[in-house]
């Protein structure tokens, strides 16, 4: 019953939620007001509107249906349509003049350029009272403002049902159910609870397994256990926390997402809890862009109104099979269309079965190590060479005098011999550091970006 709340929570959260049933609330407050639950931090919400709800239903359908493919001599059919619209209706590219005949004619954009004026790639016919703003923490680059929208946000569960379709998976959970379970572990974390209208108000969480969050570390399985999440959604170094918990809950599919899954830890998750594991490759700026299917060769791409080029250094399209920066145009923000947005990620692009695929994916530009007999490898060898570790996140870092430093983060130190020995028919001797805070954690996952993908 609806009188079992509050009065001051039920308007605080129909603020958050406006289309919030009497069993939504009670959904709300199962979360927050379990034994075992933990220490919410923070509001949040859909914000989503009645005729919003219904739009995303559609939307899904048509995410659904939607085939995904093209060619370089026949790019996808709605990509002029788009040029015009973004032309005439997005200040930086209205200041460039008429759009030009053809994509190739546009001058790649990089982050650098959205984090100077963010302002000037938001359109004119923008909803600005409906507008959701939030800055990323430009661990991998410059910070940068993001122009999004409710229906934006909402529109993030279709893709990552299209990709967990692919692996036989469709989720059910309705009313008075836990849809999704969003997991962090840090020191800091944005946590909150939340309802998904789509899905008949189930329930969905943010929550933090940093122990500093609970009032008993023993509460962390418990609560998972009780909640009984459909999905359970977070990054490497969430997941490495979550192995180490007791938990009996079997959720139909984990989906990694932030940063790379390394094929140890993938398959270490799906036998500890049996289940796919989903490899999500998803960017702020453009949401869920792949996921990985090892079938296909690579991260199969999931957005049927984006436009993926793979660039050199001068920012020409590269052969077909043949590795450079991952660019894209188009995509489902409305509030912020991306005309050859240089992603700052790297991969080659193939054409099969699957579609267009992401072959080889990995994070900023390649580098270079130099081995103990002088020869030269580059960050995807190391990579490789470390696959078949369960770890979470780690760093390579070369000093001036060719010395090699793995860092692993405490819970990866019993991998730490099994490392050396991967690493050594390339460098011979390694030094261990450990990681020792989650900040740090954070800042090496950029240099992993960098150095070790």
């Amino acid at each position: 019953m609806e009188s079992n709340l509050a009065a001051g929570a039920w308007e605080s959260d129909y603020e958050y939620c406006p289309t919030l049933t009497p069993a939504g609330a009670r959904m709300l407050e199962k979360l927050r007001s379990h034994p075992c639950a933990p220490q919410y931090r923070n509001r949040s919400g859909n914000k989503l509107l009645a005729g919003e709800v219904e739009a995303l239903r559609a939307y899904e359908q048509e995410v659904m249906e939607a085939a995904i493919g093209w060619s370089a001599a026949a790019p996808p059919p709605w990509l002029a349509a788009f040029l015009k619209a973004t032309y005439a209706t997005v200040p930086h590219y209205r200041a460039c003049g008429s759009p030009p005949a053809r994509l190739q004619d546009v001058a790649p954009i990089s982050r650098a350029e959205l984090a100077h004026d963010i302002a000037a790639f938001v359109p004119d016919d923008a909803d600005l009272a409906r507008m959701i703003n939030f800055q990323t923490t430009g661990t991998t680059g410059h910070p940068l403002l993001i122009a999004s929208h409710p229906l934006v946000a909402g529109r993030y569960l279709a893709f990552h049902k299209r990709a967990l379709r692919r692996f036989g998976v469709t989720l059910r959970h309705g009313a008075g159910q836990v849809g999704v379970m969003l997991l962090g572990h840090q020191r800091r974390c944005f946590t909150y609870v939340s309802v998904t209208p789509t899905m008949g108000e189930s329930g969905l969480a943010k929550i933090n397994l940093h122990v500093d969050d609970w009032r008993d570390p023993d509460d962390r399985a418990r609560y998972l256990d009780a909640m009984a999440p459909e999905l359970i959604a977070g990054d490497p170094i969430s997941f490495a926390e979550l192995l180490t918990l007791p938990m009996a809950h079997k959720p139909a599919a984990l989906m990694s997402v932030s940063m790379m899954l390394l094929p140890g830890m993938r398959a270490r998750l799906e036998q500890r809890f049996c289940c796919p594991v989903l490899d999500i490759y998803s960017l702020n700026e453009v949401g869920p862009v792949a996921v990985y299917d090892e079938q296909a060769g690579g991260h199969v791409l999931l957005q049927h109104r984006l436009y993926v080029e793979i660039l050199d250094g001068e920012g020409k399209a590269v052969p077909e099979g043949e590795r450079g920066e991952i660019t894209v145009t188009g995509g489902f923000n409305f509030c912020l269309p991306l005309v050859r947005y240089r992603t700052g990620d790297y991969a080659s692009l193939i054409h099969g079965p699957h579609g267009p695929v992401l072959a080889g994916l990995a994070g900023r530009s390649p580098l270079r190590y130099r081995t103990d007999n002088g020869a030269w490898i580059n960050n995807i060898d190391i990579t490789h060479a470390l696959k078949p570790l369960a770890i979470a996140v780690f760093g390579v870092h070369q000093h001036a005098d060719g010395v090699v430093t793995l860092r692993l983060a405490p819970h990866a130190m019993p991998q730490a011999d099994q490392a050396r020995a991967l690493l050594a028919p390339f460098f011979g001797a390694i030094t261990v550091a450990v990681l020792l805070e989650e900040d740090k954690i954070i800042q090496y996952t950029s240099d992993l970006r960098e150095a070790a993908v």
